[in-house]
This record gives C-alpha cells, sequence and structure tokens, in this order.
C-alpha cells in the first residue's frame, strides 16, 4: 500500500512457490488492495528454479499490457 501511496500502481511481487504463507495471506492481501484500489495493477509471481519462464513471463506482460491500457485511459481522460 504504501507504493500506491507514493503513486506506483504497477506492482510485481515475486514469491518463492513453496512459501504457503505467502500464497494464503499474500494473494489475499492483493486480492483486497485491488478491491480497495481499483487503479492497483498488482500480480504474485510463482519464482522456483523449477517454475515454468514461460509461464512467468507471459504474466509479466499480461501485468505490462494492462498498465499500458491504463495509461492510455488516462491520458485520455486528461484531454
Amino acid at each position: 500500500m504504501e507504493l500506491i501511496h507514493s503513486g506506483v500502481n504497477n506492482v510485481v511481487c515475486t514469491q518463492p512457490f513453496g512459501c504457503l504463507p505467502n500464497h494464503i495471506v499474500g494473494k489475499g492481501v492483493i486480492k483486497e488492495i485491488r478491491h480497495q484500489y481499483p487503479e492497483s495493477n498488482i500480480i504474485a509471481v510463482d519464482y522456483d528454479p523449477g517454475a515454468s519462464e514461460v509461464n512467468q513471463l507471459n504474466r509479466i506482460k499480461l501485468m505490462l499490457a494492462t498498465a499500458q491500457s491504463n495509461l492510455d485511459k488516462d491520458q485520455k481522460n486528461k484531454k
């Protein structure tokens, strides 16, 4: 939330694949942050040596595409 309060709406939360507390608490917190701050664009990416790099990159690319779309909308609204 500190990042959002300082103007950073796009956040990638990297987490170790086997970290159960982060999977449960972290993802629950992300859901609530998205609810309270609809402009936030947050994703959780599991990072593990055995994790699929393609899946990780695709999730990050999707987050960046959403960030670009949000930026385009903001610029249109300012005109």
